[in-house]
């Protein structure tokens, strides 16, 4: 069974690409695939490209064309929930997409043609993901970064929300999650491609699971701190992780 690991910029998988075995590229639908071997397992790597629509292009060629089994998302992400601090790991329970708004035809966020505001992901691929985080942050990966009060890094797992928006406004971000936070929906941490993926994992029923490193507060240093940290911490999260998570399946 084939995985597919999927990030949105080549600095979130610099490393795993390094440590392939037997990679072989492939050109499909205008991007860059590679099979190989990771850590055991047959494995393809893909970068899905900044926003929603872009994701949603590689995952049904990943589905489509290479036929992978699950999908497992690893990427950095803003942190707008309660206690998510930068460094701290959010592994996905479900997703929302918080520019999806078709109301008053649909509840708000809702997309057309699904039961619920809340696209999910695959729970048992989740249960494996969010170990294989615990087990990085205990061991390993308990050094990568170190918050300004020293305190180490830490997990949460919950709701992520998508959109084609990269957040870089305290005043944006506190649009964003006010609203959905009144409606029950308790967002963690926002990115750009994740709720797409989902979407079509679900169109597809592929597992699909996601982990999003968070890189900064969704704010006005959101544009000082992502690049930094996506060059810094975010690569040996997710090489570290994804060592865990295969060694596990």
């Amino acid at each position: 069974m084939t995985t597919a690991i999927l990030s949105a910029l080549p600095e979130e998988q610099a490393g795993l690409l390094a440590h392939l075995q037997q990679p072989r590229r492939v050109e499909h639908a205008g991007r860059a695939f590679w099979w190989g071997s990771l850590h055991g397992q047959p494995v393809v790597l893909a970068l899905s490209g900044i926003g929603k629509v872009a994701a949603a292009t590689t995952a049904t060629a990943l589905i489509e064309r290479f036929g992978v089994a699950r999908i497992v998302f690893t990427g950095v992400a803003g942190g707008v929930g309660e206690g998510v601090r930068v460094g701290d790991v959010v592994v996905a329970h479900d997703y929302v997409q918080h520019d999806m708004d078709v109301s008053p035809l649909f509840e708000r966020w809702q997309v057309p043609g699904y039961p619920g505001v809340r696209l999910p992901c695959d729970a048992g691929l989740s249960a494996h993901l969010f170990r294989a985080v615990s087990a990085c942050l205990a061991g390993d990966g308990a050094s990568f970064y170190e918050n300004s009060d020293g305190t180490p890094p830490r997990l949460h797992r919950g709701l992520m929300a998508s959109g084609d928006r990269f957040v870089t406004c305290a005043q944006v971000s506190r649009a964003l999650r006010e609203p959905l936070v009144a409606a029950g929906h308790d967002v963690l941490a926002v990115e750009m491609e994740g709720a797409a993926v989902a979407q079509v994992c679900l169109d597809y029923g592929v597992p699909f699971a996601a982990m999003r490193t968070i890189s900064d507060r969704a704010d006005d240093d959101a544009h000082v701190d992502f690049p930094v940290f996506i060059q810094t911490v975010a690569s040996r999260y997710a090489d570290h992780i994804v060592r865990h998570l295969l060694e596990s399946l």
